[in-house]
């Protein structure tokens, strides 16, 4: 979660996972629209990167010169019933947008399972949930207010043109998003079921379970025959149970997290021991089912820190890609012993988003912090090229301007939209200035 005195602090600044550190000039802490203007206008050729909650394990964050954090520039700005849209200040975080949409009846139509996210950063970079039916965060975004790189405000409403396929997936690169109107519906519980089963049982039922569930996510152990399943369906809305709250708390934060923690770092310190613990965490990681807003339901504690890569590949391409995953990491060629989480959204119309239109399964990989995830993740990325897969560009990646325009046909088109609106890149920083040039 986002520290405020260490944002505030002489400390280098570093991301969640502390593999991106970076100790930049300025910090600033905007308490209004118009006091973020002014520090762009005053920037005078320094770069400017807002930091969100630092939950991104890429450079994408990371500050050269001046940190910027919307921490304080958070809540409800205001609620049209009628059109079923909430418009909040960008900084807000996840994990406060529920509960705030509940008290007027609404809920978000679907979120991610980590909730420490600002809007801003999680829309920036496509941040998503699961869901064959469902967007990322970012397509339900129905306006954005953000300002360029002279200071001047700008709204737009999202439609079929260029603009709006340019805001959509952003990555904060055409001003700073200070304000979003989402798209809501009314408040909704949800039903969540969770179990083992059979790898190639699933791979045969991946399909009928995508489309018969409103959410199915899969968390497969390197190796293991089996498979975790949760799947989640719509019910009418009503809060989680103390009883209930209480086993969750046991089960994701006593079990998952402590009981995994401790494993975890017997792995870091006995690589070779991962085999064993990858198999025990397999057959005792908890299952059963809960009920509950739907802003309960969605987030999962993560207490214990990793590395992480994820990539997006055709929902066609999965179950041939998984059935590969599992030949090669059956032999335990890696001293790895997180799951792999698989997720699906459906097509989004934009020109950075990972899915280019199409049904998409994203493939999570993990690596615990301090265990060297080399060799691993640079497998998954040679696997991920012969799938077509596409990286989340908040997470881990090998991306190159090369490999971007051929991963992304309209990269020019967005990069010229982009310049458009900082000419003199102050939004720029040394990462993306190796990524996005004309070509």
């Amino acid at each position: 979660m986002f520290s405020l005195n260490t944002f505030k602090s002489s400390k280098p600044w570093t991301n969640w996972a502390g593999n991106v550190i970076s100790t930049p000039l300025e910090r600033k802490l905007p308490n209004s629209l118009d006091e973020v203007s002014e520090i762009i206008k005053r920037a005078k050729g320094s770069t400017i990167r807002v930091t969100g909650a630092a939950h991104s394990f890429s450079s994408i964050a990371k500050p050269d010169e001046i940190a910027l954090s919307l921490h304080n520039l958070r809540g409800l700005v205001s609620i049209d019933s009628t059109k079923q849209e909430a418009t909040f200040l960008a900084g807000t975080y996840l994990f406060e947008v529920g509960p705030i949409l509940a008290k007027h009846q609404l809920a978000l139509q679907n979120m991610g399972d980590i909730q420490y996210q600002t809007l801003a950063g999680a829309i920036c970079t496509g941040t998503h949930g699961t869901g064959i039916g469902l967007g990322s965060l970012s397509e339900q975004v129905v306006a954005w207010k953000w300002i360029d790189g002279i200071g001047e405000l700008h709204t737009h409403r999202r439609g079929n043109d260029e603009l709006s396929k340019a805001l959509h997936l952003s990555l904060g690169l055409l001003g700073i998003i200070v304000e979003v109107t989402l798209k809501v519906i009314p408040v909704y519980g949800l039903r969540v079921e969770s179990y083992h089963v059979p790898l190639f049982e699933g791979l045969q039922n991946w399909n009928k379970d995508q489309y018969e569930n409103r959410h199915l996510e899969w968390f497969y152990f390197p190796g293991q025959e089996k498979v975790q399943v949760k799947k989640s369906n719509m019910i009418k809305a009503k809060p989680q149970t103390y009883t209930s709250k209480t086993t969750e708390f046991l089960k994701g934060n006593v079990v998952e997290n402590y009981g995994f923690f401790f494993l975890s770092e017997w792995c870091k310190r006995n690589p070779k021991r991962t085999k064993w613990v990858t198999e025990f965490s397999a057959k005792n990681v908890p299952i059963g089912k809960k009920e509950g807003y739907s802003f309960e339901m969605f987030p999962t504690p993560r207490l214990v820190r990793f590395l992480e890569t994820e990539y997006a590949v055709q929902h066609t391409q999965f179950q041939a890609c998984m059935e590969e995953v599992h030949f090669h990491l059956k032999s335990h060629p890696f001293d790895v012993h997180f799951p792999i989480e698989c997720r699906t959204t459906k097509g989004e119309n934009a020109f950075l988003s990972p899915t280019q239109g199409e049904e998409t399964a994203f493939m999570a990989f993990h690596m615990y912090k301090g265990m060297d995830e080399t060799n691993y993740f640079k497998w998954v990325h040679e696997l991920m090229e012969k799938y077509g897969g596409r990286p989340h560009f908040g997470k881990m990646n090998v991306l190159t301007t090369d490999k971007l325009h051929t991963l992304y046909p309209s990269l020019n088109t967005f990069i010229k939209i982009r310049e458009s609106y900082d000419e003199h890149n102050l939004f720029l920083s040394n990462y993306f200035k190796q990524l996005f040039s004309v070509k």
